[in-house]
Parts: C-alpha cells; sequence; structure tokens
C-alpha cells in the first residue's frame, strides 16, 4: 500500500505524473546513496586521521561538490508528495474551488521563482564551465582541483526537473478548478492529522514485519 497523498486514474495528466515520478524517484533515490556514501566518507576520513594519520585527501572539495547532489535531488519528488512545508492550518480551512485557486496560486508563484533560479544558476554554471581559460585560472577547489561545474550544472538540471513537475501540478490545479472535483489527481492532497500518524504506523508495522 502506497503512502503518497497523490490520487491516479487513466488521465493523460496522471500518466504524465506517474512517468515523471520515475525520474524523480531514481534521483530521490541518488541523493540518499551520495548521503550514505558521504558517511562512509566521513567515517574513513575520520579513522584514517586517528589511527594512520592518512585522512582522506580533498575531504572537504568531495563533501561541498556532493552536497549539490543530496541537496537538489530531491526537490521533485518532495514537491509531488507534499513534503515541502505547507500553511496546512490555513490551506486545510478551505474547500473546494477557493482551496483549488489557493493552490494554484501558490504554484505559479513557486513556476515563476523557479525560473528565474533556473536561469540564474545556468549561467553560474556557464561562468565556471570556461574551457578556453587557462588550465590554472579554471573554476576548480582549493584542496584538490576538483572542477566545479558538475556540481553547479546539477542545480539547474535538478530546478528544471521540479520546473515540470510544477508544471504538471498547475495543470492539476486548472482542471481541479475547472471541473470542482473534491480530490483530484496528480497534486498532494492535505491530510489530516490522524491520517497521517494512521499511515505512519502502518509504514513502522511493515518495516518490522
Amino acid at each position: 500500500m502506497s503512502s503518497s497523498s497523490v490520487l491516479t486514474d487513466e488521465s493523460a495528466l496522471s500518466r504524465a505524473d506517474r512517468t515523471w515520478l520515475k525520474l524523480e524517484a531514481f534521483l530521490n533515490l541518488l541523493g540518499g546513496i551520495v548521503i550514505f556514501a558521504l558517511v562512509v566518507l566521513a567515517v574513513a576520513n575520520v579513522l584514517g586521521r586517528k589511527f594512520a594519520g592518512l585522512p582522506v585527501p580533498g575531504y572537504v572539495d568531495w563533501t561541498q561538490q556532493f552536497m549539490a547532489v543530496f541537496a537538489f535531488l530531491g526537490l521533485a519528488y518532495c514537491q509531488r508528495e507534499g513534503g515541502h512545508i505547507r500553511m496546512d492550518i490555513l490551506m486545510g480551512q478551505l474547500r473546494g474551488r477557493t482551496l483549488w485557486l489557493a493552490e494554484w496560486l501558490g504554484i505559479l508563484f513557486m513556476l515563476i521563482l523557479t525560473t528565474a533560479l533556473i536561469y540564474g544558476t545556468w549561467f553560474h554554471f556557464a561562468r565556471s564551465f570556461d574551457w578556453s581559460a587557462p588550465l590554472w585560472s579554471r573554476d576548480s577547489s582549493i584542496d584538490i582541483a576538483l572542477p566545479l561545474w558538475p556540481a553547479k550544472l546539477l542545480v539547474p538540471f535538478a530546478l528544471g526537473v521540479l520546473w515540470i513537475r510544477l508544471a504538471l501540478q498547475l495543470w492539476g490545479y486548472t482542471r481541479a478548478l475547472r471541473t470542482g472535483e473534491e480530490r483530484p489527481v496528480a497534486v498532494p492532497l492535505i491530510e489530516d492529522a490522524a491520517t497521517l500518524a494512521n499511515k505512519e504506523a502502518k509504514t513502522v508495522e511493515g518495516a518490522d514485519g
């Protein structure tokens, strides 16, 4: 049983939602793997320094590079599941088209902001990816001279994935506004505290089983 509050059906919107979710889930998994790898790297760095006097070369540089992976790759997946901080106390008092209009306006604002961030971060990457510059002056880390452009490219890529998710949700709320349906597909639905607690309990029971 899925713990997601996002409903599905056989509409074109829902099929697009589920298709995009595959990429989002993969990127989210990749971010989790990177977090685990950084934990292993940190342990190796501490133990190597303490017992052999050999810390991991460029430990700080590697950590800084990989922070972009787990900080940004999970954005779209979290947005799809409604995992970001939301004003559910306020939004939970709204019903019907009033609720969907408020959600639509919020998603539209986020879409505009994400568009601006993609524009800015892409040019930040472009300044780093200057292969015509001399080797000594290229954008790189301080300790072991890791190139910084891969991490900088990852940011507009992840924001682009988020942009598509926001566009799908805007589509979903537009459809809900038009039809007036109470439980639209492809958007995270607000759940009360009892429902959330029940899902968390089922998740724990599944893990224990």
